[in-house]
């Protein structure tokens, strides 16, 4: 089925090539590929923020692009 929907959204992401080269010389060291690394960081930094906030219901109108 051509152009069928992705389960997971893409998201482009610019970022210095010195941060790239050092952000997937972290993931082959942990086993992952620069995707999983970045997913992984992302994780970790929505966990820390819910600890600090609260979690993220969105129950104040705010409504993602992704849920759109």
């Amino acid at each position: 089925m051509p152009n069928a929907p992705h389960k997971n959204p893409q998201y482009g992401l610019r970022i210095p090539s010195e941060i790239m080269d050092k952000l997937k010389y972290i993931a082959d060291r942990n086993g992952r590929s620069a995707n999983k690394e970045i997913e992984q960081l992302i994780i970790k930094h929505i966990e820390a923020w819910e600890k600090a906030h609260g979690a993220i219901l969105f129950d104040d109108g705010f409504v993602p692009r992704s849920r759109s």
